[in-house]
Formats: structure tokens, C-alpha cells, sequence
């Protein structure tokens, strides 16, 4: 399979069937699921036979891909895809959308028309409307999808009764989320000129896009467009280009040389290209989170299933939806990474020290990984879910590494015990002296034993069994030495009772460092989460912010230019609107805070609760085991 990012051409990202039935594409969810980069997402929009598709296959830096056609018949059917490298954002994914055009003769489905309208303004960082002649009262009537987006388009899951009433508050909702506005008007043979003065392109549009005065039902209707488009998108620009051929040429325009066509036009291409490239932002959902080409994926899937059950896409379900496949998806990750670096790098058996710097690192490593791809884990339970997933694996290779310890340090006690095991046979010890024998054999065997590195975490527990063992056997060599006298084998076996407890508290040290040593793990994790989850919950906070923020500009902007154009009720009402985002940003400082830190609590209670029941069990198994060996 080739690099997603060097598609050969486009492929259907959503098909529209004759019966007018939308269906995603697998093949397209396959490509996408392989960009793990921020996507762009670059949609275009417009009437059939606009010319749509040669601004897309420019930006794709190609003279072909996207089908234009040279005839009446409307040729791009749904929504086709060309993902390809960002040509100035590193490490960024541009996507370009082709959308079938609006108004097909064959089509006659306005319904239809509105779907694929609304699906564009959904999956798009900017959004382009191609159009052609001028922008007169003729080409807003065509743009009437526009006036439809808030029956299509839904904010919120549920509403209260009170936002109910207030229908054109959610104006302030769509400019959050909303990509940014480009029309691009084609074959324009006019002079940018408005009461004989010179005017940009862009002050043609916002003419095109002046209110009129009135509440009479034309005045409503005229201004309808014009207020959504003002309203719901949160920057808008206009290009106006000129024919780029004469004559039937137009619709060989991709297989024509560059200077065949008009240098204007030429121009207005590269600079449209440059602006697209320039001022695209990276896709985002409701929070702020960025997509890549997987999750952009599942948000178009999830977008064509609701139309195809019969109800409205909806910002905040969709966000729900993709929250959760990413955050199972993101535990599942940061699991697999963790298991996979801790059988990596571990040499059993380890020392404590040593495990818990492999295991501190691994876990930071992997939260870092869940972290990532992890978003709108607002009550922390996928966290949570990792975190205890982690505990469990980190005690299971506790156990690895017991275990393994225990092997290693019997099977070095094996082998330097084997020339002892040999004299017993022979009977070497069974004369007189031979305990000081047996003695000076063991004390070798017990001082090369302890110089043997990476024994792990049992070395002196196991040697402590050893040589409690071997006890009746020196007790037994000890009172058969004829060698010595009575008081001798007295002191002799007061010394050997001192040699075994010395080993036995050797043995309890271990234990108490070994055990001290995962109390500090479950501290060090416990911190690690709570760093990482409140770096986390900041960036969010700030992202959401953002968003306000982006809000509140456009509104002040958008009042500002009706008090200019002498709408001072307009303006009056929207100050409402203003104050409330005010003071959500303001607010949203304090309350942010007290949430971040509120949930810190909660989720500090809950490590502790479940770190103390972890260790009330170990505890309790140690106890039960010490009660069995008794």
C-alpha cells in the first residue's frame, strides 16, 4: 500500500447513490486511518459546471485529479477526498474536498443538495463557495443551503427550555465551530468599483452582504443569507476571478499550457492557493481538540450515519461519539506500550531500584501516550481505567521479577553448593574436624553467593531458606565432630543460631526495602497522573477559551459594522449576546479553576483509596502466607 500521503487521486470519500442515499466509503476510512498528522481540511462548494474541481486539483499541486468534465452533465458524484502533504505546514496532512455540484438538473433532490451542503460545512477547516458572474441578489438565492444549516446542523444533544425559546442564541454556538468563509467568484468581468469609489475584493463582498432595513417580510428574506453567513462563520474573504480562456477552450482548461491562459487569472489562482495554504487551520472539533486523519474519519462516518437514520448531526454527539472510540482506543495504546517497553527493557531479575525506574519511566512514557490521543475524559474514568491497568501489570511483573530471582538465586546456590553436596556424599565432613570443614566450605559458598551480581529482590530471602535447611545437616556434622569438646560444640552452636538470625533479619530488610520501594512507586505514579492530567485539563480549559474568544471577536466585529451601517437596533440587541461571552470567558477562569481542582481531589481519593486496597491485600497475603509456613 503507498503512503497515504502521496495519493495518486482522489478517491470517494462520500458516495451519493442514485436514490440519493449517502454512504461512506471503507477504503477512504482506510487511507485516513493510516495519517496519524494534523489534517487541514480544505472543502469547495457551488453550483455543477462552476469549475470547482480545477482550484482543487491547483491546490493539490496537480493539473489533474478531481474530475472537472467538459459538458453539461455533472460529473463529481458526493464528496471526494485527496489527501496530501501540507505544501507549508510540516508534518500536517492537507485533505481537499470535492463536492458534487449544487442544483444537478438530474438530481432535482433539494433535500439531497442540502445534505452534501451541510456535510461540507461540518468536515472543513475552511470552506469554499464557487460561484459565478458576480454576487448579486441571484446568486445569495442560490445560496439558500446556507439559511438551512440550523435545521441540518445541531450544537447541542439537549436543550432547556429556556434555550429553546432563544433559538438565535446558537448563532454565538455555530461561529465557535464553523470553518472560515471563501468565495471565490469566477469569470468576473466587472470593475471592483461601489459609488465610484475603488473597492478590495473584500469590501465587494461585505457589500454584497449589506442588510436592508426593515421588518417587512422582503427585508426578511433578502437579509436571511446575508445574516447566516454573517453570523455563523467566523472570518470571511472573497476572490474574483477573471474568464481564463476565450471561447470553448474553457473546457480543455487542464490539459491547456499555463500561457494560454490569462496571467489575471493565473495570478488570482496563486494567490487564492497561497491564502487557502496560509490561513487554513488545523480541523477541530467542540473543545478545540485537533483531528488527525483517523479521527477525521470517524467523524465523517459518524456524521453520514445519523443522516442515513433519519436525524440531524449533532457537534456535541458527534464529539461524544468520537471521544469514546478514541479514549478506549487511547487506553488500549498506552496499555500496549507499556507491557511491550517493560518486556523490553527488563532483565530479570532486577533489583528494586532498578525495576522502579524502568517501570517510573514506562509509565510516564505511556500516560504521555494516552494523554495525546486521549480527549474529553471529563470524569477521568479512561484515565482511571489505565491507571489500574498499570497497577495490575506493574504487580504482575513484580512477580516476574520475584520469581525469576528466586530461580536465578537457587540456581546459583545449586551450582556452588554442588562441591559440598559431593564431600557429604564421600563423607568428608565425618571425621574429626570436619565441621570447621564444613563450616569454612559454607562460609565460601555464602561469601561467593552474595558477590554474585543481579540476584533481584529474593537474594537474601532465598539464602535465608538455604541456609535454615542446611541447619540440621551442620547441627548434625557439628555433634559428630569427636574433635571437639563439649563447650566447643556449645559455642559452635550458638554461633550458628547468631549466623541464621543475622541472615533472617538480612532477609526482613530486603523484604521491608522491596516493600518500601513499591509504597514510593505508587506515590511517584500517583503524582505522574496528577501532573500530566492537570497539563492536560489546562490545555483543554484553554482551548475552550479559544473558542469563546473567537466568538466574542466576531460578534464585536459584527456589531461594530452595524452600528457603521446605521443598524443600531441590531447592534443593541446583540450586546446581550457580547456580555454573556464576557463574562463566560471572565467566569470561566474561576470556575475552571475550582473544577481543575476539584477533580484533582477526586481523582487523588480515588489512587489512594485504591493504592491502600492494594496494599491492605499484599499485606494480607504476606500474612496468610507467614501463617501457612508457621
Amino acid at each position: 500500500m503507498a503512503n497515504p500521503l502521496f495519493m495518486a487521486a482522489p478517491v470517494c470519500l462520500i458516495e451519493n447513490t442514485h436514490s440519493g442515499e449517502l454512504l461512506i466509503n471503507p477504503e477512504a476510512l482506510r487511507i485516513l486511518s493510516q495519517i496519524n498528522e494534523p489534517v487541514v481540511v480544505i472543502t469547495i462548494v457551488g453550483m455543477y459546471r462552476t469549475g470547482k474541481s480545477y482550484l482543487m486539483n491547483k491546490l493539490a499541486g496537480r493539473k489533474n485529479g478531481f474530475s472537472l468534465g467538459a459538458t453539461v452533465q455533472a460529473h463529481t458524484k458526493g464528496i471526494w477526498m485527496w489527501c496530501v502533504p501540507h505544501p507549508h505546514k510540516q508534518n500536517h496532512t492537507l485533505i481537499l474536498l470535492d463536492t458534487e455540484g449544487l442544483g444537478d438538473v438530474e438530481k432535482g433532490d433539494q433535500k439531497n443538495d442540502c445534505w452534501i451542503f451541510a456535510l461540507a460545512v461540518l468536515l472543513s477547516s475552511t470552506f469554499v463557495y464557487n460561484s459565478m458572474g458576480t454576487i448579486d441578489h441571484y446568486a445569495l438565492e442560490k445560496l439558500h443551503y446556507v439559511s438551512e444549516l440550523t435545521d441540518l446542523i445541531k450544537v447541542k444533544a439537549t436543550k432547556s427550555l429556556e434555550e429553546e425559546d432563544k433559538e438565535e442564541e446558537e448563532d454565538i454556538e455555530y461561529v465557535r465551530f464553523f470553518p472560515n468563509f471563501v468565495w471565490v467568484v469566477r469569470d468576473f468581468t466587472l470593475e471592483l468599483i461601489i459609488e465610484d469609489q475603488p473597492v478590495t475584493e473584500d469590501e465587494y463582498l461585505e457589500y454584497a452582504l449589506k442588510l436592508k432595513k426593515g421588518n417587512n417580510k422582503q427585508a426578511m428574506m433578502y437579509n436571511l443569507p446575508r445574516l447566516c453567513i454573517r453570523n455563523f462563520f467566523p472570518s470571511r474573504k472573497c476572490f474574483v476571478f477573471v474568464r481564463p480562456v476565450v471561447g470553448e477552450d474553457i473546457n480543455k482548461i487542464e490539459s491547456l499550457p499555463e500561457n494560454d491562459l490569462d496571467p489575471k487569472f493565473l495570478h488570482e489562482t496563486l494567490r487564492f492557493c497561497d491564502f487557502v495554504y496560509r490561513q487554513s487551520e488545523v480541523k477541530t472539533i467542540k473543545g478545540g481538540h485537533h483531528l488527525n486523519g483517523r479521527m477525521f474519519g470517524t467523524l465523517a462516518q459518524t456524521y453520514v450515519e445519523t443522516i442515513r437514520s433519519g436525524a440531524v448531526p449533532c457537534l456535541e454527539n458527534a464529539v461524544i461519539s468520537m471521544a469514546t472510540i478514541e479514549n478506549e482506543s487511547a487506553v488500549k495504546e498506552a496499555m500496549a506500550y507499556y507491557q511491550s517497553s517493560m518486556v523490553k527493557l527488563a532483565p530479570f531479575p532486577m533489583e528494586a531500584e532498578e525495576f522502579s525506574q524502568m517501570h517510573g519511566r514506562c509509565e510516564k512514557e505511556a500516560l504521555e501516550i494516552f494523554m495525546k490521543r486521549s480527549f474529553k475524559d471529563e470524569d477521568h474514568q479512561y484515565q482511571q481505567q489505565l491507571m489500574e491497568g498499570i497497577i495490575q501489570s506493574y504487580h504482575e511483573f513484580l512477580e516476574r521479577n520475584e520469581n525469576s530471582s528466586v530461580m536465578t538465586c537457587h540456581g546459583i546456590l545449586k551450582e556452588l553448593s554442588a562441591k559440598m553436596e559431593h564431600n557429604l556424599e564421600l563423607g568428608y565432613y565425618s571425621k574429626p574436624g570436619g565441621y570447621q570443614l564444613y563450616k569454612e566450605d559454607r562460609d565460601v559458598l555464602v561469601q561467593a553467593f552474595q558477590q554474585k551480581p543481579r540476584k533481584g529482590v529474593k537474594a537474601q530471602e532465598v539464602l535465608d531458606k538455604f541456609l535454615e535447611q542446611k541447619k540440621v545437616e551442620a547441627e548434625t556434622i557439628l555433634q559428630a565432630d569427636k574433635k571437639l569438646t563439649d563447650s566447643d560444640k556449645q559455642l559452635a552452636a550458638e554461633k550458628e543460631r547468631a549466623v541464621l538470625m543475622e541472615q533472617q533479619k538480612a532477609a526482613e530488610e530486603e523484604k521491608r526495602i522491596h516493600v518500601e520501594q513499591q509504597l514510593k512507586d505508587q506515590e511517584r505514579s500517583h503524582q505522574e497522573n496528577m501532573v500530566q492530567m492537570k497539563e492536560k485539563m489546562n490545555a483543554e480549559v484553554e482551548s475552550i477559551k479559544k473558542e469563546a474568544e473567537k466568538a466574542l471577536n466576531c460578534k464585536l466585529k459584527e456589531q461594530e459594522e452595524l452600528l457603521n451601517k446605521g443598524f443600531i437596533e441590531k447592534a443593541r440587541l446583540m450586546e446581550e449576546e457580547i456580555e454573556g461571552l464576557k463574562k463566560e470567558i471572565n467566569l470561566q477562569k474561576i470556575h475552571d479553576l475550582a473544577v481543575l481542582y476539584g477533580k484533582l481531589l477526586g481523582f487523588a481519593l480515588v489512587t489512594l483509596r485504591d493504592s491502600s486496597d492494594n496494599q491492605d491485600k499484599k499485606n494480607m497475603n504476606q500474612s496468610q502466607q507467614k501463617q501457612r509456613q508457621k
